[in-house]
């Protein structure tokens, strides 16, 4: 019998590979397969020495468009120390142009193409077996240097494949990373920048058998349960099931994310969710993409932005899920000012992220296809992102790169909600132009090309706004300094801004507070702090409020559990 070792390289070690465990699930028990996940951060000779050292017979790499460069270096050294093995790749990015793979990477010996359980079982049958591979369906390969490709026959049916589940050398790590599960396979939708549109119709898993699965996940210590459903909703009734399900059997502490249909979730659906599921336990990504009308019918997606709106609205209003939108920039016939629009559009639904990625010529989607109706540049090797088109140019993306640079770190991450909030809302003409403002200037100081820690996040955008001129930078200051301690689980020593208070000053207000608390609020008061807890443990600052007053800032840091609690005062009343 050969050995078996199915391998591949995640974008992160918290990320686990779902496809080769469906496979060794469905080989299983007649092969004995290993796996072995690195990550495209990981020295490529330290990967090779690895799957040396496992003397594998046959070796299969799961290959998308973020780890096939990566995973091509690592089988030109297996060829060389490995000259006997069997390499074999499936998954999305090498199951389209097939012949070109074939051509490019002649290390490999066969492709696996589309759903891979039943063809590489068949292609392992026939290895051991009489090596007749008119046997297997679903495979490419060389044959006197021509390409022969065998289309699958059949499609599998869901509801009798095994669980991918149940090995024991992953049990260890389900709370450590996230795991991925699937509960169909398929897309309704046909929008042409997706291999999703590719397959048509939507095939379901055994429910029984999911919610098993679910069950055995949680009770070995998953945390994060990510369904990779292309289209979690399509059908209200499933969604309604699962829902339910997962309200009644969830242990705490684990969370579920699904990609979610927006504009197609009934309002009944929401306002169920809205009562019945506990804080946190779902989170939805939905892919917005474009509000452009035009835009969206050329690349087949329907979509009711009116319907969306009220879905996140509903959602947002709820406050048990939090939302994290998408958009792509560079689809057909949006240009700069028409992705602003769109950008505007989505932010004005503050959803709790907002995640803007640029358009990628995936292989075999029909927009790679017809790229050149729309005089479309990218890239000629993965991820085969966009550098141009009739409408935006190349200066437009890296504008708009900007844009996201500043984004994913002042939005995504929440560390300023009450800065940014009064930004986009007070100082700027739309929330793009103040990301678009503040990442060119970003870019222009060149911070781009330097590290940072959180108290330089601060500083450089006080020296953004300081730039501006705005006549609001001290209430701006104000709001800063509330978003720096209110994210702050321990006393900084040293916060971004210099003390303009005096050591007298502060201890003549905290001899206030400790004779009269209650004018820090009740809550404070409830504190009954001692006095050497009140300089230990709190921090001190005077600010202008929104409507420009002073005001003070009182953070308390508590010990034990590493969290600050800011609470605020009239200066006035100390007065």
């Amino acid at each position: 019998m050969k050995k078996v070792v199915l391998s591949t390289l995640n974008a992160k070690y918290i990320h686990t590979n779902l496809a080769i465990r469906c496979l060794k699930a469905y080989a299983e028990p007649e092969y004995d397969i290993e796996l072995a996940e690195y990550t495209i951060k990981d020295p490529i000779l330290n990967i090779a020495s690895d799957l040396f050292s496992k003397k594998p017979d046959v070796i299969g790499f799961s290959c998308y468009i973020w780890n096939i460069e990566e995973t091509i270096k690592v089988i030109q050294i297996l060829r060389k120390i490995l000259p006997e093995v069997t390499i074999v790749l499936g998954g999305p990015e090498v199951t389209y142009d097939v012949p070109y793979w074939l051509d490019r990477i002649q290390e490999v010996d066969f492709i696996v193409i589309g759903e891979g359980e039943q063809s590489f079982k068949q292609l392992l049958d026939e290895i051991n077996g009489d090596r007749d591979w008119s046997n297997v369906h679903g495979v490419a390969f060389l044959s006197n240097g021509k390409p022969v490709i065998k289309p699958q026959q059949n499609k599998i049916d869901l509801r009798e494949l095994p669980s991918p589940f149940r090995f024991e050398e992953d049990l260890p790590f389900l709370s450590k990373r996230v795991t991925y599960i699937e509960t169909s396979r398929g897309c309704p939708f046909r929008c042409q920048f997706c291999l999703s549109s590719i397959e048509v119709g939507v095939r379901y898993f055994d429910r029984e058998k999911v919610k098993e699965d679910i069950r055995f996940l949680m009770n070995n210590g998953a945390k994060t349960i990510k369904f990779v459903d292309r289209t979690f909703n399509i059908s209200r009734s499933y969604a309604m099931e699962m829902f339910q399900f997962l309200i009644d059997e969830h242990l705490p502490g684990t969370v579920f994310q699904f990609e979610i249909t927006a504009d197609i979730m009934r309002p009944e659906v929401i306002e169920f969710l809205n009562n019945e599921a506990p804080p946190g336990l779902f989170r939805f990504e939905i892919g917005v993409q474009s509000t452009n009308d035009e835009t969206n019918d050329l690349v087949m997606r329907k979509q009711n932005y009116n319907k969306l709106t009220r879905t996140v609205t509903m959602v947002k209003e709820g406050g048990k899920i939090d939302q994290h939108l998408d958009l792509i920039a560079g689809l057909p016939e949006e240009d700069y000012y028409s992705f602003r629009k769109t950008f505007n559009d989505v932010f004005e639904l503050r959803p709790e992220e907002l995640q803007l990625g640029f358009l990628k010529m995936l292989r075999g989607t029909g927009l790679r296809i017809r790229a050149n109706v729309h005089q479309y540049t990218y890239m000629d090797h993965s991820p085969y992102e966009i550098l141009g088109n009739n409408v935006l140019s190349f200066d437009d993306i890296v504008r708009i790169k900007q844009v996201e640079d500043v984004l994913e770190k002042y939005w995504n991450d929440h560390r300023m909600d009450h800065t940014i909030e009064y930004l986009v809302t007070h100082c700027f003409e739309t929330p793009f132009d103040f990301f678009q403002q503040f990442g060119s200037y970003w870019e222009g100081q060149g911070w781009s090309r330097i590290g940072h820690q959180l108290e330089d996040l601060f500083k450089r955008l006080y020296d953004f706004l300081a730039s501006q001129g705005l006549g609001t930078i001290n209430v701006i200051e104000g709001l800063m300094k509330l978003d720096y301690l209110e994210n702050q689980k321990y006393k900084p020593r040293k916060p971004w801004w210099n003390h303009e208070m005096t050591k007298e000053d502060r201890s003549m207000i905290y001899q206030t507070l400790l004779r009269s608390p209650s004018i820090a609020g009740s809550e404070f008061a409830e504190l009954n702090l001692s006095e050497k807890e009140v300089y230990k443990h709190t921090l001190l600052e005077m600010i202008h409020s929104t409507d420009g007053e002073e005001i003070y800032l009182l953070a308390y840091f508590e010990p034990s559990s590493g969290k600050s609690t800011v609470f605020t005062f009239n200066k006035k009343i100390v007065s």
